[in-house]
């Protein structure tokens, strides 16, 4: 590895060496490769697009699904001195505009793009005069059918090629089967297979899968004898405060997270957990993309994942500082049931997918022939209720609609207040003069911020409110009259998902679904399941299991899950009743009664088998109806 490589490292990230398969992947893309990378969840992803694309001169364009993660990112890239910007759903037309002139003009290193915006023209054709050096395709398995979390967006992945034919792809993804490897170097194009894959064993991690009646019980001791920082997954919102409550009745610190709080909550909750002012948060799948929290001790689902890789992601959360941590899964027989039926809800027909569209349409008022391009905020669930939709299915079918191009649904992430003056100093100037209430807000904001005039800046209006003496809402009253007079930009905050049709009304009878994928994607999914629950039923050993259905056909046993460790016991306990048997024979032959009876260890079925197999093993032999031990062995 070059030196430059390991001076940048140092440099920004204050690390004297690379992690395993960093060094030779960075090397790959240096090279003008085309590259597949499969790092385990906190095997450090971000460094191997981030190293290269600062070694090289022009930008480095990165795709990811999480607004979060790419959020968190550009502010940590800032932070250590590196130009980077973002460009998600929620932004408006002006402000993409303006980040891509900076990133074309500019000495901007990494535009961080979600999928969804290279359905837009104007994000295209500027990515073509950027001086592009590296394509990074976070969460890479999205591009497959036959992922666990496909995401129709990055089927325009491949597009890319046309606007910079030269420049590599690096694909990065923490989970993919062998079937999954393969599907995503063909949908990107690469030109011949270039696969760098860490082993996904985490020999840190005590996987556990316990059958339990009493969950809430098991847990609290569970978290009690563990102690240390911790996460615990559940299926829906009510039941993150439900466990929360529990848990703080029983002395222990948690909070509960989902992504039915606003922005602010969510960020208030994860820090306290992060900064371990809360031992626990209760939480949704909603939770933990893109958080490097190093010392959770333990994950612990009381609900079974929808898949194996799913698991795999979350419950590899734990033990990132390479200490002993515990991913459990707590179950009951009805889960696997359950599981089978949101599969099913997780597959609405033709007529209920058709039907949401119009609905959904009616609720925004979308006349027929328009729509296309209208962005607004969306809540599910309040929409489910208002048309007394099931949600399961409705969220469903927005991913099929997703996946024919109909429309395209962003998570839900706060994005801050942005502000941009729209005309220049002088007539600025003027402004304050003539209209005196403008003057101390105007004044504010140009003493705290720069470049307002050329670009959109993020902006607190509490903090200008406690600045000024006014209200939040005269505040924000002011911010609003200054856009009316056109004399500024202001785009209030939100912390609702984006959804954005992409294409004009149509009767939704005429509205075309893609049948045959839906199929194939049941199939899939029904997979999916099946692993879950062969994973439960018929494991010989947890992490194994997971490293045989990623394609590690060579994982022994780990020796530290539940199976392993009730192995040990088994065979322990085997071995000492051995001994017992043969002591007690060698003392004086036995009749059977009186055998089992000398015994101490096991009960007495047990000791029966091992006479068994020990009267088959020849080891010991009956004659007369009394045992003996055979002084051969």
């Amino acid at each position: 590895m070059t030196q430059d490589s390991i001076s940048i490292l140092r440099q920004y990230w204050g690390f004297d060496s690379f992690r395993p398969l960093q060094e030779e992947i960075i090397q790959s893309v240096i090279s003008g490769k085309d590259t597949l990378a499969l790092l385990p969840t906190g095997g450090g992803k971000s460094i191997c697009f981030q190293v290269p694309a600062l070694m090289q001169e022009g930008i480095c364009i990165v795709v990811t699904p999480l607004i979060a993660l790419m959020k968190d990112q550009v502010e940590h890239l800032k932070k250590n001195g590196i130009q980077a910007v973002a460009i998600y759903a929620g932004m408006k037309k002006r402000e993409v505009d303006i980040t891509l002139d900076n990133c074309v003009y500019g000495q901007i290193k990494f535009l961080y793009l979600s999928p969804e915006r290279l359905y837009n023209d104007m994000v295209k054709e500027r990515i073509r005069f950027m001086n592009v050096n590296l394509f990074a395709i976070d969460e890479a398995h999205c591009i497959s059918q036959w992922g666990y979390d496909f995401r129709p967006p990055y089927l325009e992945l491949a597009k890319l090629r046309e606007l910079h034919p030269k420049v590599p792809f690096l694909a990065l993804t923490a989970t993919a089967t062998e079937r999954l490897i393969t599907d995503i170097q063909q949908k990107l194009n690469f030109p011949e297979e270039n696969v760098f894959v860490k082993s996904f064993l985490r020999d840190n991690l005590a996987y556990m899968a316990i059958e339990e009646e009493d969950k809430m019980g098991r847990m609290v001791r569970i978290i009690h004898k563990l102690g240390g920082s911790g996460i615990v997954y559940v299926r829906n919102r009510r039941e993150t405060q439900e466990i929360a409550r529990i848990l703080i009745n029983n002395g222990i610190s948690a909070d509960y997270y989902h992504a039915g709080l606003s922005g602010q909550e969510r960020d208030q909750k994860q820090k306290g957990w992060m900064a371990n002012s809360v031992r626990v948060i209760v939480a949704t799948n909603a939770f933990g993309m893109g958080i490097d929290k190093p010392d959770v001790r333990f994950v612990i689902h009381l609900d079974l994942p929808d898949s194996l890789e799913a698991y795999y992601q979350e419950a590899g959360r734990a033990g990132r500082d390479g200490k002993k941590a515990y991913p459990v899964i707590l179950y009951q027989k009805t889960d696997e049931r359950k599981l089978i039926d949101n599969l099913e809800a997780s597959f609405p027909d033709i007529p209920f997918i058709q039907q949401t569209y119009h609905y959904l349409c009616n609720h925004f008022q979308i006349p027929y022939g328009s729509g296309e391009g209208v962005t607004v905020d969306f809540d599910v669930v309040t929409f489910a209720k208002k048309y007394q939709l099931p949600l399961v299915p409705v969220m469903n079918a927005l991913k099929f609609l997703e996946r024919d191009t109909w429309l395209v649904l962003s998570d839900a992430v706060t994005i801050p207040s942005r502000f941009k003056f729209e005309i220049d100093s002088a007539e600025l100037y003027k402004i304050q003069v003539q209209y005196a209430k403008y003057d101390k807000l105007i004044k504010a904001i140009l003493r705290s911020y720069g470049g307002v005039f050329e670009n959109y800046i993020l902006i607190n209006e509490y903090e200008f409110a406690r600045k000024l003496g006014l209200s939040y809402d005269r505040v924000v009253a002011l911010l609003k009259s200054l856009e009316t007079l056109e004399i500024a930009s202001y785009l209030p905050s939100t912390d609702a998902p984006q959804l954005t049709f992409l294409q004009n009304r149509v009767d939704y009878k005429h509205l075309h679904i893609d049948h045959i994928f839906i199929r194939d994607r049941h199939q899939v999914k029904e997979a999916e399941v099946n692993g879950m629950i062969g994973y439960i039923e018929h494991s010989n050993c947890r992490s194994q299991s997971l490293l045989l259905y990623f394609g590690e056909k060579n994982a022994g046993f780990c020796q530290v899950c539940d199976l392993c460790l009730i192995r040990t016991h088994q065979e322990k306990q085997r071995t000492s009743i051995k001994a017992e048997i043969k002591s007690s024979l060698l003392a004086a032959p036995k009749n059977i009664h009186d055998l089992v009876a000398s015994l101490t260890i096991g009960t007495e079925k047990k000791r029966i088998e091992i006479i068994r197999d020990l009267l088959d093993g020849e080891k010991i032999y009956l004659k007369d109806n009394l045992y003996s031990w055979n002084t051969l062995f």
